[in-house]
C-alpha cells in the first residue's frame, strides 16, 4: 500500500493512507543504507508500506520530485532533508522581533533554486513601525521583486491577509520555513484552527523566537492543500554544491552568465566578468552579491 509521510520523529512516522493516518517504522535494510542524509525518510515522501499483522513497515521510498535540505551543522559533511515533494515554499520573514537577516533569506532562496522549488516571501508583522523595522521592510520590498521573487507585506493576525494567503496556497503542497518566532505556527493556527500549534513569545532579552516546532509535520487543509510546518531554522548551508554552480542559483546572475568571458568564471576578480560589471553599475544589489560571496566561500572550503 502507498502513503504520504505526514510526520517524522526520528524512529516512528505518521503516514497518510487512504485518508487515515497510521503509525509506521522503517524496515532495517532501509535504515542502514549508506546515506549522507541524517534522515532517510522525511515528511512529504511517498512510501510503500507492508503490514505484518502487528505494525506498518516502510519498505520502499518512491523517487522524490524535489526536496529542501540543509547542513546538519557547519562542521558536518552530512545534510538534513527537511521535506520532500514540495510544490512551493513560503519563506516567512520578519522586519523585527525577530529581525530576519538578508543573508538567511538569500541562502534559503539559493537552496530552493538548487532544488527547483519556487518561493514566495511572506513579510509578516506589517504593524511593526519602528525605524529599524520600516527600513528593513522597505529594503526587502524593493529588492526581491526586482530579482523576480513575489514578496507580500502581511500580518498573520489580519483576517483578510490570511484569506489572501489561503488563496495563494490553493491545493498545493507548501512548505512553511523561517527563523523561530516569525509566525509559522500563528499562520497555521489561522488557516487550520483545529491544529492548535503551540505559539511562543519572543525572547525580550534577545528579540529571538523560541523553538516551538520540534519536528516537521504536514497538515491537511481544505481544497486538498498540504501544509508542512518546519522547525525554526537558524541558518542554511549549501550542500553538494560546486563553486561554479552557486551563481546559477541567483536569478539576476544566471541571466548574465553567458556574457562572461570565461565559462568557469566565479565572478570574483576575473577579467570581463559581466556579474562584476553589473554590481558596479548597481544592476545587481551589493547585498545580494556579498551573500553570494559568503556562500561561494563556504562551498569552496
Amino acid at each position: 500500500m502507498r502513503g504520504i509521510v505526514t510526520k517524522s520523529t526520528g524512529s516512528w512516522y505518521k503516514v497518510l493512507v487512504d485518508g487515515k493516518e497510521v503509525d509506521a517504522r522503517l524496515r532495517g535494510k532501509i535504515r542502514t543504507l549508506n546515506l549522507k542524509s541524517t534522515n532517510p525518510v522525511v515528511v512529504g515522501d511517498t512510501v510503500i508500506l507492508d503490514n505484518d499483522g502487528e505494525e506498518y513497515l516502510i519498505k520502499e521510498i518512491e523517487e522524490r520530485q524535489n526536496c529542501i535540505v540543509r547542513k546538519s551543522n557547519k562542521l558536518s559533511k552530512q545534510f538534513q532533508i527537511i521535506a520532500a515533494n514540495i510544490d512551493r515554499a513560503f519563506l516567512i520573514v520578519s522586519p523585527a522581533k525577530p529581525h530576519t537577516p538578508q543573508g538567511f533569506i538569500d541562502r534559503f532562496l539559493a537552496t530552493a533554486e538548487a532544488y527547483h522549488i519556487p518561493v514566495t516571501i511572506l513579510l509578516n508583522k506589517k504593524d511593526l513601525d519602528s525605524k529599524k523595522a520600516l527600513l528593513h521592510r522597505n529594503h526587502l520590498m524593493e529588492l526581491y521583486p526586482s530579482v523576480g521573487y513575489d514578496i507580500f507585506n502581511v500580518s498573520f493576525l489580519d483576517a483578510e491577509d490570511v484569506s489572501f494567503i489561503e488563496q495563494l496556497i490553493g491545493n498545493q503542497c507548501v512548505l512553511l520555513a523561517g527563523n523561530s518566532g516569525v509566525g509559522k505556527s500563528t499562520l497555521i493556527n489561522a488557516i487550520l484552527p483545529d491544529c492548535n500549534q503551540k505559539v511562543s513569545e519572543i525572547s525580550s532579552s534577545y528579540h529571538k523566537g523560541r523553538h516551538t516546532t520540534t519536528f516537521a509535520q504536514m497538515f491537511l487543509g481544505e481544497q486538498g492543500s498540504k501544509i508542512i510546518d518546519t522547525p525554526g531554522i537558524k541558518d542554511f548551508g549549501m550542500v553538494q554544491t560546486k563553486p561554479n554552480q552557486v551563481s546559477h542559483y541567483f536569478p539576476e546572475m544566471r541571466s548574465r552568465l553567458a556574457e562572461c568571458k570565461y565559462s568557469n568564471c566565479l565572478h570574483t576578480e576575473e577579467p570581463d566578468c559581466q556579474i562584476l560589471k553589473a554590481v558596479e553599475n548597481q544592476e545587481i544589489a551589493v547585498t545580494r552579491y556579498v551573500n553570494y560571496l559568503s556562500i561561494l566561500e563556504e562551498v569552496t572550503v
